[in-house]
């Protein structure tokens, strides 16, 4: 396991670079990108990841002299580099060799070769192959002085993440009666009396592919379970060899942010650097708050370690329906961000930008110009900038808030028909909660359900369809040591199984939240109901809840309007000592609404809150043990002033501040001074005296 060694990129620098495909370009162009790295500042770069193809032309014969060359090339202009096992995706031959490793989709129709990621993730037949290649790569490049980290596969379930092939059927077989044991407790779990779905035979279940009506709930859940597993069983065959073979060398296979499909708490252990691939939308002025949750969970999944994102866009993707450059300077605020949220470094897809095939249009570092084009010169510029943010590398984000993020939950509330209402969504929820708390100004961990939850004053939780009693007991202590609980609707509804908890929700949250909910009440389409809290109404189109209030807890916000007017919509039942609280929001509230509410539970907590709010004003501090490290970025088009420190250097420009700082479109600074008890919070100035200027 990762956690035996530990291990950490071979890159004594912040790592700058991007995906590389060499074998699209001759040798001429290889030199003459190894030189333009240099002149951008470019440290790491991301290959062979899709070449496989190419370094086994035919089964067993291996052609490894050109990436021989393009290793050598690279670390000769001081270039390392993040080696990919090569297996994201088989090549023709061993498709057209045993065809049955494709996948299936729920219809039962084999998906053919033509793109990505064409393998069943089950299949043996795939497995072996990876093994194989994999180890080649490892004995012929572990030793190579260029190596600094090994890159396996390629975004896991971005293409295929499950497979309903007969092959995942049997693996889906195993999987359960390795969970179950037996049939008897399979169908005890699955509660199979209901509409005759009694299994007799362990060759009788299949994966859940489209039926006649709605599938039972608890094999829906399982075989979202089974295939993140699936996949990460995949992803640990190839781990197994590298560990063997180069044992010292760290592993990471790149993450796509907040990811439904893959449980990536259960993959991060498994790995030794968490890296991440994100590509907030350019069209969309606020993508940058999403994208603070999603850098928010890979700082936290190894609890809190630097992380490292692997791909960005220098400009417009190519895969939405309208693709939209970067602005000039946003791609240099998008990667201040990241670095701000604990990323040692900032990666892109990709380095030279494509003539053919399907990401040609997709914007590279070096665009179609080459060195006259716009990507290059802000790509240079800003080479030249990260090295000046030397200091930041290794230090970790400060964060007194946190998020839980829980799969099964997520997988439960969303994978089948049969629920109160498909308008309650799990991801739409976290993200509007997280928003809240980032226009207050608080950077937001992510965390488990069961904890650890030191460290943090708040801990929110817009959703635990699925609740046990450790999670319950966890959050109970968090409160009972003086923190403040929030937790959102449809919560505490089943156990691990699918079954409604005893008393109906919030099942094990019951005595800890001092509710009952007597019938969840989802708002029909069309129709917007409020809630009142503190004489104002709040919107709320969504869900709604029946709720009975238990003696000592008090009731904080009420429905406004509709058959639930004047019940409890939202709750606070203190600890025992009364400095902790457990706070309940039956209700999805509009965004006004949920500021409302976290102003009075940040208080409750003793934190600060930004007053007024500006959502393109983020402020994120890193720090060591000697030094803070507030990285103020402004991600709009209009200048902000901002009340800062005075005698922090600006690590981008060499200016000390003198207490209010100027940030003009897309600014930013990162301000170095002597490590506080608490962070330095940045709120908008309301003066008028003179402002430090910022880039």
């Amino acid at each position: 396991m990762a956690g035996d060694i530990p291990r950490s990129i071979r890159l004594d620098a912040l790592a700058y670079g991007g995906d590389y495909n060499p074998d699209q370009w001759s040798e001429e162009v290889w030199l003459e990108d190894a030189r333009l790295m240099r002149e951008a500042g470019v440290n790491l770069v991301s290959l062979p990841v899709f070449s496989w193809p190419q370094l086994e032309p035919q089964p067993g014969a291996y052609d490894w002299g050109w990436l021989d060359r393009v290793m050598d090339v690279l670390w000769e202009a001081g270039v390392r580099i993040d080696l990919a096992t090569a297996t994201a995706t088989p090549p023709s031959w061993l498709i057209r060799s045993h065809p049955e490793m494709l996948p299936w989709d729920e219809d039962g129709r084999r998906l053919e070769f033509g793109s990505r990621q064409a393998y069943c993730p089950s299949s043996p037949v795939w497995r072996e192959h990876v093994a194989r290649m994999t180890r080649a790569m490892a004995e012929r490049y572990g030793e190579h002085p260029g190596l600094a980290l090994w890159h396996v596969s390629n975004e896991y379930g971005d293409h295929v993440s499950r497979c309903w092939c007969p092959e995942s059927s049997a693996h889906f077989r195993r999987w359960l009666e390795a969970r179950y044991g037996d049939l008897d407790g399979l169908n005890d779990a699955w509660g199979v009396n209901v509409w005759g779905q009694r299994y007799t035979a362990w060759e009788h279940i299949e994966a859940p592919r489209r039926a006649t009506g709605p599938v039972n709930p608890t094999q829906l859940l399982d075989f979202e379970r089974f295939s993140s597993d699936a996949l990460l069983e995949l992803f640990q065959l190839e781990i197994d060899v590298l560990r063997e073979v180069t044992p010292d060398i760290a592993v990471t296979t790149n993450f796509m942010s907040l990811l439904r499909d893959l449980d990536y708490w259960d993959f991060a252990a498994a790995e030794d650097l968490v890296t991440d691939d994100a590509y907030p939308d350019p069209a969309d002025p606020d993508a940058h708050v999403p994208a603070a949750l999603n850098y928010g969970l890979m700082r936290s999944l190894k609890g809190g370690r630097p992380w490292l994102l692997l791909e960005q866009a220098a400009s417009a993707v190519s895969w939405r329906d309208v693709n939209v450059p970067k602005a000039p300077g946003r791609m240099r605020i998008d990667s201040l961000q990241a670095i701000a949220h604990g990323s040692d470094g900032a990666m892109f897809f990709q380095w030279r930008q494509a003539r053919y095939g399907q990401e040609k249009f997709h914007s590279a570092m070096l665009g179609h110009r080459g060195e006259a084009s716009r990507s290059f010169q802000e790509t240079k510029a800003f080479g030249a900038e990260l090295q000046r943010l030397a200091a930041v590398r290794g230090t970790r984000v400060r964060s007194r808030v946190a998020l839980v993020v829980d799969w099964d939950s997520w997988w439960g509330s969303s994978a089948t028909e049969s629920l109160p209402s498909q308008r309650l969504n799990w991801l739409a929820q976290a993200r509007a909660w997280h928003a809240a708390l980032h226009a207050l100004g608080h950077p937001v961990d992510t965390v488990r359900a069961t904890g650890s939850f030191d460290g943090y004053d708040v801990v929110v939780v817009p959703n635990l369809y699925v609740a046990d009693a450790a999670q319950a007991a966890a959050l109970a202590a968090f409160v009972a040591r003086g923190g403040q609980l929030v937790v959102g609707p449809f919560s505490g509804v089943v156990d691990a199984t699918e079954t409604v908890h005893d008393g109906g929700a919030p099942g094990p949250l019951r005595s800890l939240l001092g509710v009952e909910v007597d019938e969840p009440w989802p708002i029909a389409d069309g129709q917007a109901e409020r809630v009142d809290l503190d004489g104002v109404g709040f919107g709320n189109a969504v869900w709604s809840e029946w709720l009975e209030v238990h003696d000592g807890t008090e009731v904080r916000a009420r429905y406004a309007t509709g058959e639930l007017a004047g019940r409890a919509a939202a709750t606070r039942r203190p600890s025992g000592d009364g400095a902790g609280a457990a706070w309940y929001l039956s209700a999805v509230l509009e965004p006004a609404g949920l500021l409302a509410l976290f102003r009075e539970v940040l208080a409750a907590a003793g934190l600060p809150v930004r007053s007024p709010i500006d959502s393109n004003l983020e402020a994120i501090t890193r720090s060591d043990a000697t030094t803070d490290y507030t990285f103020v970025l402004n991600h709009g088009r209009d200048e902000l002033t901002v009340d800062v420190p005075s005698g922090a250097e600006d690590l981008l420009t060499g200016i000390r501040t003198t207490g209010r700082l100027t940030l003009g479109r897309f600014g930013a600074a990162v301000l170095a001074a002597p490590r506080a008890d608490t962070a330095p919070f940045i709120t908008l100035s309301d003066t008028l005296t003179p402002p430090t200027e910022a880039p």
